[in-house]
């Protein structure tokens, strides 16, 4: 059936109750993140539903907000929010063109949610419903959803067990109530059938739940453990890489309430479950689950807005734990769940460490770039099984750290990342731009500074000369495995990409850990830590063999806290000295990035609360690849960009983003008649360095 033209319905009758339709255009910018008043036209009248898509004329000619009358506009898409008696608009309205569909797509839950992440990172409404709601598609809409399952029977506790108030909590979910806890999850690969038990004892109470985890390997796994636990039907499955109709057909399913549960990558983080109960987040360190779209939420941040706006369950889980997991338990608002040190003793592989000093005093490591704790690791978890070897990304920065002592250089104005200067003697801060010609380090008084070298780049290589007889495999960004066979082979992968071997890895290196220690970004050591024990968890606990070696200085933090198996210290540790330096997250940081000129303009500008602290602005590095320039805030290819960093103390992140949203908004709106350099505003950004 061809589709029907798009009609502007001038002197046509209007509704005669509600004849007013609110409408947000689908137009991603602040200076027009409001609502819009258009007439509904009587024909219209039982479609154009609050939550509906639809079209209505808008454009350059329209001149005043909600003036939907005059010429020139064009046709575009936006939702109809709600049906009102009246306008306070004193001209004419122009008629809602057509209802695209009358599928009631935005409803007030989701509407309300993405309004709050607006809100919460600088951006518009538009852009949040443009994440939130999938393109439509309009063969999946004529297809019926299937007829919601009655509840499942409450599963039993199962691995659960194996955590201080584990049963607990699955009790709490079973019977209603909304327990929120930062889950720290024992080694082994059975933390998909425990996100599925929380699930089932969700869906038992009559609720919905909402699984996040960080890419489509995660996403099977719980997906299976799911089906073997509930059967068939009781969940759908979100993810980007889905096709536009598969994924809107299953998102349908969920938003008319034929499916409770959900599991799925970032893309489903607004996922509009009926009656929530319970959202999941696994392994929040990740960085997939930062959009990079704007205004670029973070999954944990919008869990957490659900949690709060619907009152439900939250369950934060991983292998690690970041710095804003401990935040969520110190201040109260979640409770740890964690075993017991014998447990967590049981379940994890023998660390061992390999330092500098051992290197120097080391031959082998000296010829073959790897010490000989390490090949005899290797040598003896050949005998017994599959060996795990890590090997950092290339590409990371160093920063400047104590050679003695290895801590990291920083300011002493601001506390920032002091940066060595091509040519230059003084260094400079990475935030506020001071230089600092006689920095001494404050934890053992030692005045030379060393900057990490990226490790081997031929790894597999040697170690397949080094062990012609045994397989080689390699796991990364060109070819990701999904699982390994149980029989001996080196398995080669970059952090993030490990397959799951059968039985467990009889060992694991883990190489290069100054290569992941040196990046200058202020999380390296937490994210450091997180990789490694994400190796690590897939080893074989100590006293079935397992072994892991990490090439790293014996005395660092992550070190030691992956040697005790305790990233819940390392983070509560992070946590308070970043409560002493102003670090976030117990502070907000917002980025404004761009040319000079639109830097300072902005800056002047802006009116920020009282609290703010502007630090710098310094330079950005010059990019000259195209895909430098196509990441997440870098400037285009051959253009010198600033960076300035603005600083909140607890309590004041609402009105901080309020502050850059009004003046983002401003400029945009003077942009068309000013030609304004334009700059681009993040709130949180992830590398500060």
């Amino acid at each position: 059936m061809p589709r029907a033209k798009p009609r502007t319905w001038r002197g046509a009758a209007l509704a005669k109750e509600l004849p007013v339709a609110r409408v947000l255009v689908d137009k991603g910018v602040l200076h027009l993140d409001r609502y819009f008043d258009y007439a509904v036209p009587e024909e219209l009248d039982a479609e154009a539903q609050p939550g509906v898509r639809v079209r209505v004329r808008f454009g350059a000619g329209r001149g005043r907000v909600r003036d939907g009358r005059r010429e020139g506009g064009g046709l575009i898409d936006g939702f109809l929010v709600e049906r009102v008696a009246e306008t306070d608009y004193s001209g004419p309205l122009a008629a809602l063109a057509q209802v695209v569909s009358p599928e009631p797509v935005l409803s007030e839950e989701l509407l309300g949610l993405a309004r709050a992440v607006a809100d919460r990172y600088a951006g518009s409404l538009a852009d949040v419903l443009q994440l939130a709601v999938p393109p439509r598609s309009a063969r999946a809409e004529q297809r019926p959803s299937p007829a919601p399952l009655p509840p499942p029977a409450v599963p039993e506790s199962g691995s659960w067990a194996r955590y201080e108030h584990g049963g607990a909590f699955l009790e709490a979910l079973a019977s209603g109530g909304a327990p929120r806890a930062v889950w720290n999850a024992l080694p082994g690969g059975e933390w998909g059938e425990e996100i599925a038990r929380a699930v089932g004892a969700t869906l038992a109470s009559g609720r919905g739940a909402l699984v996040v985890v960080p890419d489509g390997r995660a996403v099977a796994r719980v997906d299976a453990a799911l089906t073997s636990l509930l059967g068939e039907g009781r969940h759908a499955v979100l993810t980007a890489d889905a096709g536009p109709e598969k994924r809107y057909r299953e998102w349908l399913a969920v938003r008319r309430g034929a499916v409770r549960a959900v599991v799925g990558t970032r893309a489903a983080m607004f996922a509009p479950v009926k009656d929530l109960g319970l959202v999941v987040l696994w392994d929040d360190g990740d960085d997939s689950h930062s959009e990079p779209h704007a205004p670029q939420p973070h999954a944990r941040e919008v869990l957490l807005l659900r949690a709060a706006q619907d009152k439900c369950g939250f369950l934060l889980g991983s292998w690690s734990c970041t710095v804003e997991a401990a935040q969520l338990v110190e201040s109260g608002w979640a409770r740890p769940l964690v075993a017991s040190r014998e447990q967590v003793r049981g379940a994890a592989p023998l660390v061992r460490t390999v330092g500098d000093g051992d290197l120097a005093r080391d031959e082998a490591a000296r010829a073959a770039r790897l010490p000989t704790l390490a090949w005899q690791a290797v040598r003896d978890g050949l005998r017994q099984g599959p060996v795990l070897v890590q090997v950092p990304r290339r590409g990371y920065v160093p920063r400047m750290a104590c050679a003695n002592c290895r801590a990291p250089a920083r300011c002493r104005h601001c506390a920032g990342p002091l940066e060595g200067q091509e040519g230059a003697g003084a260094l400079r801060c990475g935030w506020c731009g001071q230089e600092d010609a006689a920095w001494h380090c404050p934890e053992c008084g030692g005045f030379r500074l060393r900057a990490q070298v990226v490790g081997a780049r031929r790894t597999a290589e040697e170690l397949g000369r080094a062990f012609p007889a045994v397989p080689v495999r390699t796991s990364g960004r060109e070819h990701v495995l999904d699982t390994v066979p149980g029989a001996p082979a080196l398995v080669v992968s970059t952090p993030g990409a490990e397959p799951v071997a059968e039985g467990g890895y009889a060992a694991a290196l883990l190489l290069d850990g100054w290569a992941m220690l040196g990046r200058p970004d202020l999380r390296a050591g937490e994210d450091a830590l997180r990789r490694w024990i994400a190796a690590a968890a897939l080893v074989r606990p100590q006293g079935a063999g397992g072994t892991v070696v990490v090439v790293a200085e014996p005395t660092l933090r992550p070190v030691q806290a992956l040697v005790r198996w305790d990233p819940v210290g390392h983070a509560v540790r992070e946590l308070s000295e970043r409560a002493e330096l102003g670090f976030p997250p117990v502070s907000r940081m917002a980025a404004v990035s761009g040319p000079p000129e639109g830097v300072a303009a902005f800056l002047g500008a802006v009116e920020l609360p009282g609290e703010a602290e502007v630090l710098g602005p310094v330079p950005l590095p010059v990019t000259v690849a195209r895909g430098a320039a196509r990441r997440v805030g870098a400037p285009p290819p051959g253009e010198q960009w600033e960076r300035a960093l603005i600083r909140v103390p607890p309590g004041r992140g609402a009105a901080l983003a309020a502050a850059l949203k009004a003046a983002q908004a401003a400029r945009m709106a003077r942009g068309g008649a000013g030609g304004e350099v334009a700059v681009r505003v993040r709130v949180d950004p992830p590398d500060i360095g």
